[in-house]
């Protein structure tokens, strides 16, 4: 212990919480904090009037969508204002901590009044490092509830009020450069879904010219005069999926599954929603030879037909190693352009079909036939290209603000860590609070 001590930077001493500048307190958060429990009010009215507020569930926090609201005139109800600091003390997401909403707290969540010489942004802030403490540490057998006694004996490090209002500050700083990046991506994702609307209908022409373009009625909808309506069947070269390489008993005999890294990876829609980072699911070299007619290309076209994500459609990403096509999912090569079908089956409007040919049960699904009989529309070659050009570039937009998004969420959380242990001081600088 002595050599730890010894070891220790100037100006630091040993706490619970480990190493911190001797400037800096160690307090318990029931000596700095009050709270009071929300309430789920007497009426509550999914239609929003005038003297209405939203009622503040766990959901609305995490979405900013509103389902319900509560009048003014009810009475004890918990107001939260915008700046106010509210936690989840009972559920799934117990632990997690929010700011920035108002309304009607509901009765799974606290509100949390920062008491004496304690900066409401740095608690906010801090206890965003704990979630999965109290999230793992929860009491309960039925509802998860955050654990009362290590909440209120929960040990805070506080440094002296300047530097807790500049520690809050440029962590706000970071958060709110992040919300405007995803405010740019939403924005992007918007022009995208009604670009796709406008293509799909009067093709590549500007909106201005739209209403020069000659229309005609058809199975999929209006299209312009001069494009075809064909199927599935006569604009691709390959419509297959993984029971085509053989009978179940074929299937089992020849593919093994293996969790370990093999010759090739065998593609799954669980990789498209984990990005594409793992962990894989990897078959031996033979076995990739037995789905020969699945073996996948870079950028080909993936279309999930069983499930809830039906309809989800995806390209082959480029891995480095061969890739196979995996249950429940659908290969598709095209004689024309690649892209153009992707950006359709992604619009709405493929969605739209891609569902009307899908069993009403359950378990949704649909088979290669119905999707081979498919309308699809059939543009020119030259506007198909063109269409696929405009919508790839709004996506390099919003993969570009996508990244900026995490390389800020990146810095957040390193920032996050260091200012709040000490292992980066920002005393001495000049930050405007």
């Amino acid at each position: 212990m002595s050599k730890l001590i010894e070891e220790l930077p100037e100006g630091f001493r040993m706490t619970e919480l480990g190493p911190l500048p001797v400037d800096w307190e160690v307090v318990r958060l029931g000596e700095v904090a009050k709270t009071i429990k929300g309430r789920k009010p007497q009426q509550l009215s999914e239609d929003l009037k005038e003297e209405f507020i939203p009622y503040l569930t766990a959901e609305y926090f995490r979405t900013k969508n509103v389902s319900k609201f509560v009048s003014k005139d009810v009475k004890n109800f918990i107001k939260v204002n915008e700046d106010d600091i509210v936690f989840i003390w009972d559920g799934s997401n117990a632990g997690d901590v929010f700011t920035g909403l108002s309304g009607a707290l509901a009765s799974t969540m606290i509100k949390i009044d920062p008491e004496g010489n304690i900066n409401k942004k740095f608690l906010y802030y801090y206890l965003k490092t704990k979630f999965l403490l109290f999230n793992t540490k929860t009491t309960g057998s039925t509802i998860p509830h955050v654990n009362k006694n290590l909440f209120y004996n929960l040990p805070v490090s506080l440094p002296p009020l300047p530097e807790q209002q500049k520690i809050a500050s440029i962590l706000s700083t970071v958060q709110n450069a992040k919300e405007k990046t995803e405010a740019v991506i939403n924005a992007a994702k918007d022009l995208k879904r009604s670009m796709m609307k406008h293509l799909f209908t009067y093709g590549p022409v500007s909106p201005q010219d739209a209403e020069n373009v000659p229309l005609k009625e058809t199975e999929i909808g209006m299209v312009p005069e001069e494009w075809e309506v064909s199927t599935f069947e006569e604009i691709s070269k390959i419509i297959t999926d993984y029971v085509a390489n053989g009978s179940f008993a074929s299937l089992k005999e020849n593919v093994e599954y293996k969790n370990e890294e093999n010759y090739a990876i065998l593609l799954r829609l669980l990789d498209y929603s984990n990005h594409f980072k793992g962990p894989f699911v990897y078959i031996t070299e033979s076995a990739y030879n037995f789905l020969s007619k699945t073996k996948l290309k870079v950028n080909d076209i993936i279309l999930s037909n069983v499930g809830a994500r039906l309809g989800t459609v995806f390209r082959v990403p480029d891995l480095n190693k061969p890739m196979s096509l995996g249950p429940n999912a659908v290969l598709i090569q095209t004689k024309f352009s690649d892209d153009f079908y992707y950006y359709y089956l992604s619009s709405d409007y493929g969605q739209k079909a891609i569902w009307s040919i899908a069993t009403k049960t359950a378990q949704p699904k649909f088979n290669k036939t119905d999707l081979r009989n498919l309308k699809v529309p059939l543009p020119p070659f030259s506007e198909q290209q063109k269409i696929a050009s405009i919508l790839s570039t709004i996506d390099q937009k919003i993969e570009t603000e996508e990244n900026v998004k995490k390389a800020l969420e990146d810095l957040f959380k390193t920032l996050l860590h260091n200012l709040m242990t000490a292992k980066i001081r920002v005393n001495h600088l000049e930050v405007e609070t």
